[in-house]
């Protein structure tokens, strides 16, 4: 029964070893949830329309900037003024704020650069969501309109912020549902994007909504990763079931000695 116990202990230690040397191959650099705008200001219709991403959400961590074109909104999801009532998001995904761009009238972007190291790929998780503003021109939305958003990863060899340009390394489209102008419908999109053919490490990753007239975009997590798609790092946990492991098989061959 010891044996057997032993074996177990060490399996799962070599189990955790596997575990561990796969995770760390993956490293988070971007973790948004949008919900602590620096300087919120309602303009009206629960859109802050005025102030840039940068603004609200710069140095979100210390050092991280935003490239935009045009205006890039920030809304607020449990105001009271959007349609004359408010937005409803009953699942809740979206928190208290979110970001949203134009695909039409004017075509918004938004840029995010990192630098992936020898990363294989630049994998991102978002919630997309259609959804319409009742102010400053809108609506937008075509009845039934589903939004499709374009990620495309620049090589940036020079490591300056922007919205990307040059050579394409990798570009993916991801549709989100259509929903009344005034209601979220989240969509929980993964995008692997291959950092293959780039120069330096540095990348630029763009954000364009293709098509939909208006739409929303929330709780992004950006990691560089060996594994196409992987966003996840190690658990505290695995280190600890790992070093009872090998404690454990200590144990054994001291007392076997």
């Amino acid at each position: 029964m010891k044996i057997k116990f032993i074996n177990t202990i060490l399996n799962s230690a070599l189990l955790a070893i596997g575990l561990t040397s796969s995770a760390h191959a993956t490293v988070i650099l971007y973790d948004q949830d949008f919900e602590n705008p620096a300087a919120f200001v309602n303009n009206g219709g629960d859109v802050n329309i005025f102030n840039s991403v940068n603004t609200l959400y710069g140095n979100q961590p210390s050092g991280f900037t935003f490239a935009q074109q045009y205006t890039v909104e920030t809304l607020l999801l449990t105001g009271n003024q959007a349609f004359g009532t408010g937005y409803t998001d009953t699942s809740g995904v979206g928190g208290n704020y979110a970001l949203g761009m134009l695909s039409s009238v004017q075509n918004d972007l938004l840029g995010l650069s990192f630098d992936v190291s020898g990363y294989d790929f630049l994998n991102a998780r978002m919630d997309i969501s259609s959804i319409d503003l009742s102010v400053f021109s809108g609506p937008f939305v075509p009845p039934g309109a589903i939004p499709t958003f374009e990620f495309t990863l620049y090589d940036n060899p020079t490591g300056i912020n922007g919205l990307g340009g040059g050579t394409i390394l990798d570009s993916i489209q991801v549709s989100g549902t259509a929903s009344a102008r005034d209601v979220f419908d989240w969509t929980e999109v993964l995008l692997p994007l291959s950092t293959a053919g780039n120069t330096n490490g540095n990348v630029t990753l763009r954000i364009d909504l293709l098509s939909g007239g208006y739409a929303s975009m929330d709780n992004f997590v950006i990691a560089a990763s060996d594994s196409s798609g992987n966003i996840s790092v190690p658990e505290p946990s695995i280190a600890i079931l790992l070093a009872t492991g090998l404690m454990v098989l200590g144990v054994a061959r001291r007392k076997k000695a």
